[in-house]
């Protein structure tokens, strides 16, 4: 098979679907029959100059691609295949790849960088291939060696140092990795590509950097070979050093002071006069530095005291330079940047720094930008007014209201005309920044309301005429709405809008109906504009509206049942229409049955009922979703008439939770069971054999995603509280899963944020279902919870202990104390005798600013003191 692998790889890639369907299944067989000997064929067919460019290209990627996966449980497969391999066989391997590093053939060296890389990700954090460094350090200093190898040496440094951590290396070899790079950069080397390959090396390596930039000599010495690369006459070289300063202004903020003059100078010379690449990076440069200021005065308060030695407010000192900068980018517009999403230019990446700045330095960056605004607002060029509308809507989210709010009222109605401007990128951003202010500064109860009863009607009819202009800015006028009415939505005067509803509701519907358009982008900001407009409607006022609404909503989602489906293009359309209008449903349900107006849901749930059950037909998982949540919605207005529908939705829900490689749609599927079993409570309890055994499947099953398994345990308490002793017989099920997830919450890495917030959650759903569970059993078969009552106390003692728990894990700890009490009673005396922690968990419960979590800490008190009296 060895002898034939280059036929076979060059058939894999034959326009023949025959030959290349044989040739993936015999490379596959290979594969599957001997591992070690393909992986062996590969680096040989890699490595083999007389091979065909097509042959080595292809075996370089399917040995990358046996040796790393995105998914984390694959990827852990194929490292312990790649572990398993004999020794002998790896050695070769490593020699293959490291002797195509000196190929003359760009593709396979750029190929065998990258998978030396990838068995260094494998193999030196278990501290093998510890020669590595070196011997590729020995290709960077010896005398005869090629620009090509150098380059692909330190490519390949740049691979490793990506893939590995930083305490994988010693600090020797992080030290000889630097020099190496930093010579690899020095302007006498005469080829550019090595040069571009070290500056890209050093980004890969500046997190192994820490100590050296502790070091003021070593700090200095490699910023200043960065700002020299910089400058250098190929502009790639330069946007690479530039990407370098930006993680440099990103992981060593704290030493950047003495450097900033200079940095200054040559961000400002990339800005006003390099290549766009190279600006654009100049810029993100500030943007970064403004990322770390906000970070520091969030993380203190805003504390002077405590965070003065770490901010060195470098925004605040250059402000009367800087924003003179940023405000020039402003007016280098491209003329279709408004129609693609994707595009981002010197305009954009300055409009997005400024607002940055705005919210570093707050009131400071008004009275610099107003004289750019006012100059340029009337100009007879476009540019200079859409600059001047972008300046001004940049910086609305960082000044206090105070200094916002009279700019605003003495420029609403300027900006209102601006509607009418005859240039669509001016009436685009005029949108956007209207939208802006209705985001940022609108609030009926505030001392200095932007909009009010006299403003509002003009308002109202300028974004009412203007969502008939071009898509874009229709889009934008879509956002304005919708910031407009969650600006009333916690407001009992939220009936002001009531005169507009009507009208909305039709613009917004005709919105979502237009063809001048290929972007689904403005049909989906119509619906989610619809949305809120409902969410914020006052009822009773409106409720003869949303009904007219409900049957529009529900005639189009029928309408969506009948289109001809021939491509696969028709699919996507269909399924995302449908899972707007099910958003929609799930909106206007939700509103109704929060209210008198509940009986107009009633009857239509039949009809509901069964659209949804026709839409999960189509099979597509975002409209899984959606009708999902609209289910879960009508199931609590519906409350146990549901269970009418549970025979024909059973199959549905029970696909749902089997889904388990979508898992959003197993999440919120895991979510509706909740729903279902409180509006059905015992009724329910046909189906809670077929739930429990999914969602038993679904913890046990290890490729499901970990963010699903909270919400389960969740469920399992949701279950108990509707069946109460009937979920005796999935005690010996569901405890040991709940045992086994508390044991794993004491392994989670602390220093990790997102397990930190995975290990909040996990515990959340732990007691959420321990609370259900014992609620459940409480009037009947209490005892039967007494075994696993020490180990629930210790498992809540531990997270007592834990600082870094969250007030919903702290609630959730502090009612299972009390359910425990109320469930079991007297028998847990000598429990709570033993665990003395409770009366300080307690104790520290009531010095909490949550209402919530005092009222549960009285209640939980009143529980244990009655079983110490018992």
């Amino acid at each position: 098979m060895a002898m034939e692998i280059t036929q076979i790889l060059l058939a894999a890639q034959s326009p023949d679907a025959q030959i290349r369907t044989a040739a993936e299944e015999s490379l596959k067989q290979f594969q599957e029959q001997n591992l070690p000997h393909f992986l062996l064929a590969l680096s040989v067919e890699l490595s083999n100059e007389q091979k065909p460019p097509a042959s080595r290209r292809l075996a370089g990627i399917i040995l990358k691609n046996s040796l790393d996966a995105k998914d984390s449980i694959r990827k852990e497969e194929l490292t312990q295949r790649w572990v398993s391999v004999d020794p002998a066989i790896k050695f070769q391997i490593k020699e293959s790849l490291l002797r195509t590093l000196g190929s003359p053939v760009a593709e396979a060296r750029h190929t065998s960088s990258q998978v030396t890389a990838k068995v260094a990700s494998i193999e030196i954090p278990r501290r093998e291939w510890q020669e590595l460094i070196a011997k590729l350090l020995t290709y960077m200093t010896q005398q005869d060696t090629t620009s090509s190898l150098k380059q692909a040496t330190l490519e390949a440094l740049g691979y490793v140092c990506e893939e590995v951590s930083p305490q994988d290396l010693q600090q020797d070899q992080v030290n000889a990795v630097l020099t190496a790079v930093v010579q690899g950069m020095n302007q006498k080397e005469h080829s550019s590509e090595v040069r571009l390959a070290a500056v890209k090396a050093l980004y890969n390596a500046l997190d192994f950097a820490q100590t050296n930039f502790e070091n003021e000599l070593e700090r200095a010495f490699i910023i200043k070979v960065v700002c020299e690369t910089a400058v250098s006459k190929e502009s790639e070289i330069r946007q690479a050093a530039f990407e370098c300063l930006v993680s440099i202004a990103s992981t060593y903020y704290e030493i950047l002071e003495p450097f900033m003059p200079s940095l200054f100078n040559l961000t400002s010379n990339a800005v006003r006069g390099d290549e766009e690449p190279v600006a654009l990076q100049a810029i993100e440069f500030w943007s970064t530095v403004c990322d770390e200021e906000i970070a520091i005065q969030e993380e203190y308060g805003g504390a002077d005291e405590g965070s003065s030695s770490l901010h060195h407010r470098f925004i605040e000192k250059a402000l009367p330079s800087l924003v003179p900068m940023l405000l020039e980018t402003l007016l280098k517009q491209e003329e279709d940047q408004d129609q693609d999403d994707s595009m981002w230019n010197l305009s954009m990446a300055g409009g997005t720094c400024l607002g940055l700045v705005a919210r570093t330095v707050g009131d400071a960056v008004v009275p610099l930008v107003m004289p750019f605004v006012q100059e340029n607002i009337m100009k007879a060029d476009w540019h200079n007014r859409e600059a001047a509308t972008f300046a001004f809507g940049s910086i609305l989210e960082g000044p206090s209201v105070e200094k916002l709010a009279p700019l605003v009222h003495s420029g609403l109605d300027f900006l209102l005309n601006a509607m009418k401007d005859q240039n669509s990128h001016v009436k685009d951003t005029t949108a956007w920044t209207l939208g802006r202010i209705f985001e940022l500064l609108h609030a009926p109860t505030s001392a200095y309301p932007v909009i009010t009863n006299e403003n509002l009607p003009r308002i109202m009819a300028v974004l009412l005429e203007s969502i008939r202009d071009v898509p874009n800015v229709a889009e934008k006028v879509c956002g304005a709405i919708y910031f407009l009415a969650q600006g009333y939505e916690d407001e009992p005067s939220s009936s002001v809008l009531t005169p507009y509803l009507g009208d909305t509701i039709s613009a917004l519907l005709s919105t979502a109906d237009r063809t001048d358009t290929t972007n689904s982008r403005l049909r989906a900001s119509a619906y989610e504009t619809l949305n809120e407009m409902v969410r914020c409607s006052n009822l009773p006022e409106t409720s003869n509206m949303i009904a007219q609404l409900l049957h529009e909503i529900m005639k189009r989602l029928n309408q969506t049942l009948e289109l001809q489906i021939i491509s696969s293009e028709d699919r996507e359309k269909q399924s995302d229409l449908q899972a707007l209008l099910c958003g929609v449903l799930q909106v206007i349900i939700q509103k109704l049955s929060n209210s008198d107006s509940k009986a107009l849901i009633l009857q239509s749930a039949d009809q509901m009922m069964l659209l949804f059950l026709r839409v999960f037909a189509c099979r597509s998982s975002s409209v899984h979703e959606e009708a999902m949540l609209a289910i879960g919605a009508l199931a609590y207005a519906t409350g146990s008439d549901f269970a009418k529908y549970m025979p024909e939705f059973y199959r549905y829900l029970e696909m749902g939770l089997q889904n388990f490689e979508e898992y959003q749609v197993c999440s919120i599927s895991v979510g509706v069971v909740g729903d279902i079993c409180r509006a059905l409570d015992e009724k329910v309890l046909p189906f809670c054999d077929g739930i429990m055994s999914a969602l038993l499947k679904d913890l046990s099953n290890s490729m499901l995603h970990r963010s699903v398994k909270p919400p389960i345990f969740s469920c399992f308490g949701d279950i108990a509280l509707a069946i109460s002793e009937n979920f005796e017989k999935y005690v010996p099920y569901a405890i040991p899963m709940l045992q086994g997830a508390a044991e794993l919450c004491s392994h989670l890495d602390a220093s990790d944020e997102d397990m930190l917030d995975y290990g909040n959650q996990l515990r959340r759903g732990i007691f959420e279902a321990y609370s259900g569970i014992l609620q459940g059993f409480k009037n009947t078969k209490a005892e039967l919870l007494m075994p696993y009552a020490g180990n629930l106390l210790k498992f809540t003692e531990a997270v007592f202990r834990d600082k870094n728990r969250d007030e919903g894990v702290t609630r959730a700890a502090v009612a299972v104390m009390g359910d425990l009490a109320d469930a079991l009673g007297p028998t847990t005396k000598a429990l709570f005798k033993e665990s003395h922690f409770y009366s300080d968990f307690l104790e520290e419960s009531f010095q909490s600013d949550d209402d919530q979590l005092r009222e549960t800490a009285t209640w939980a008190q009143g529980m244990i003191r009655r079983v110490f009296l018992s």
